[in-house]
């Protein structure tokens, strides 16, 4: 068999040719394109990796704030309620410290009640057996009675004291005369012993000057420059009169 060189390199030619035109223009574009389109692919893939790292890394700060936001609400939570409470408890201290308070002014209101309710009748039933003192005692008051009293009258001038002997001498220094009263009428007797009583105590002579008191109650005093010495049953009802008001204030100290 004859071998067609001509046609053999023809062919040959032809067969390059259409490799060359295939590769110009088929296989390249389609290489390019596959090229291109892997460069995307690798490049979606960095861009979901990164992507993804970024989600990742927002999911992470996202539960870090969550994380912070939780911390902070609880403690704002248990701050509110540790004030709640202690305003809580600072109102019903202050509830109860009122309510004490005002059953204290009501306690020492009633109790002020009842005291001058009781002063009041203490006063009432001081008054009447004051009263009926000085009733009767002066309707027993008799002649016998009087000479009892002006004995009992010199007697205490007798028995007074240095100091008030001083106070007594010292007062008749102005020269004024020594004034006597009495709830009766004194003798001329009488008179005369109580002016030799006085002179004889204080070494001097006065003049003296006599009046009558009924409200001294069968009783003597003696006045002359602002020193007065008496004696009468009005003394003896004052005195019962302060020793019922200091009997009184101590009860009223001890309830206290």
């Amino acid at each position: 068999m004859k071998i067609d060189w001509f046609t053999v390199i023809a062919q040959i030619i032809n067969f390059l040719v259409l490799m060359w035109l295939l590769k110009r223009f088929l296989y390249q574009p389609i290489l390019s394109s596959i090229d291109e389109r892997e460069t995307n692919i690798k490049n979606k893939l960095l861009d979901a990796e990164s992507q993804k790292k970024e989600a990742a890394k927002a999911k992470d700060e996202f539960n870090h704030k969550n994380e912070i936001f939780n911390k902070e609400r609880d403690e704002l939570m248990q701050k509110a309620a540790a004030e709640a409470k202690s305003e809580g408890d600072k109102l019903k201290e202050n509830a109860r410290n009122e309510a004490n308070e005002l059953k204290d002014r009501l306690e020492k209101a009633f109790a002020e009640d009842q005291a001058n309710k009781n002063n009041n009748m203490a006063k009432r039933l001081k008054d009447e057996v004051l009263d009926m003192a000085r009733k009767t005692l002066t309707d027993l008051s008799s002649v016998s009675l009087e000479g009892q009293t002006v004995e009992v009258f010199l007697k205490r001038i007798n028995e007074l004291q240095a100091n008030e002997k001083a106070k007594f001498s010292e007062a008749l220094k102005g020269g004024k005369p020594i004034l006597v009263q009495s709830a009766f009428a004194l003798s001329a007797n009488q008179q005369g012993v109580i002016q030799k009583t006085i002179s004889g105590l204080l070494k001097t002579e006065n003049t003296y000057e006599f009046k009558t008191r009924p409200e001294l109650i069968n009783g003597i005093e003696i006045l002359t420059n602002g020193y007065k010495l008496s004696w009468s049953v009005t003394d003896y009802l004052k005195s019962l009169e302060e020793d019922v008001e200091a009997g009184k204030k101590v009860e009223m100290d001890t309830n206290e």
